[in-house]
């Protein structure tokens, strides 16, 4: 069996990073696209924030054009997904889900992390169109607009305190009487007047998919029973994401949520290195994704040379 440099998992912004690096230093790098070629990435229509696009630029054509540069210089692309892994031995065995077994000498983790969903049907046909779990990338589509934020954490003040600064106004949705928050983020949340807050509630509709844009939500009071009508023009969602680690589980070091834990890309198994939003549980930005996988790239070449003394 043919053994690799290096093999990829993950064909988002880190993982195509990786690969243009890799494929640039003559490794020959193999890519496993995963179940959602391009990452989360593709879901986003325009993308604002990430340096060299004044325009903007649409989230599928700019995985697009990695994955061309990656083929370019050398990286080959796999149809299919991690399902095992084996990092007992050297070279690494790496199982696909259509059956193919990898050998490789190094690898990179780039399997993303998904965001956690409310589950309405009605969410899942707006995404991209109003609904968005990213407020950092999609906040300025809705300056000037009312705002909704469901969730009571960390992640959910953050994303509400960013969004006032842009919107006329920012409604928060939370199930339960008091945020799950820090005491710091939760005081700067309750003292900002364009925040308010509807506490014991659950939003049940998004509204408005004839119109492909978000017009309202359905808000539930869970105590009384009460429904309502919120009219908004964006909900994000701020209930958590998810790491994209169980073919790792039990194999790698991960922290309480399931993040690979990583020193400079580095994860605990010599070899194998992590990039993305799979170890990376707080920024989750197209840049900071690009540059951790040009690290991993970077410290692949350097342990293929120290080890090959």
């Amino acid at each position: 069996m043919n053994i690799e440099n290096v093999v990829i998992a993950g064909s988002g912004p880190a993982g195509l990073t990786s690969a243009i690096y890799t494929a640039r230093a003559g490794l020959k790098p193999v890519v496993i696209e995963g179940n959602q070629p391009g990452g989360q990435i593709t879901l986003t229509t325009t993308i604002e924030n990430y340096p060299g696009f004044p325009e903007g630029v649409n989230g599928f054509e700019l995985v697009e054009r990695m994955k061309q540069q990656a083929e370019r210089h050398g990286a080959r692309f796999i149809s299919s997904e991690v399902v095992s892994v084996n990092f007992k031995t050297s070279p690494f065995s790496v199982k696909l889900a259509d059956a193919t077994e990898l050998q490789t000498k190094t690898m990179i983790i780039a399997t993303g992390a998904s965001p956690r969903y409310l589950g309405l049907k009605s969410e899942k046909e707006l995404i991209g169109k109003g609904v968005s779990t990213c407020a950092t990338c999609d906040g300025a589509f809705f300056r000037n607009r009312p705002v909704t934020v469901v969730g009571g954490g960390d992640s959910a003040m953050e994303e509400a305190l960013f969004l006032a600064t842009l919107a006329s106004s920012v409604t928060i949705i939370h199930r339960r009487d008091k945020f799950r928050a820090s005491k710091i983020m939760t005081e700067r949340v309750l003292a900002n007047p364009k925040i308010k807050v509807e506490w014991n509630s659950v939003v049940t509709e998004i509204l408005d998919v004839t119109k492909q844009e978000v017009t309202a939500v359905r808000i539930k009071n869970v105590q009384t029973g009460k429904e309502f009508m919120l009219p908004t023009s964006a909900v994000f969602i701020a209930i958590g994401h998810i790491p994209n680690t169980q073919p790792f589980q039990g194999i790698l070091e991960l922290d309480a949520e399931g993040f690979i834990i990583t020193t400079r890309t580095r994860t605990s198994i010599p070899g194998v290195f992590a990039a993305g939003d799979v170890q990376d549980p707080m920024y989750r930005q197209v840049a900071t994704a690009v540059g951790s996988g040009c690290m991993a790239a970077l410290e692949v070449q350097r342990y293929l040379t120290e080890t090959s003394k």
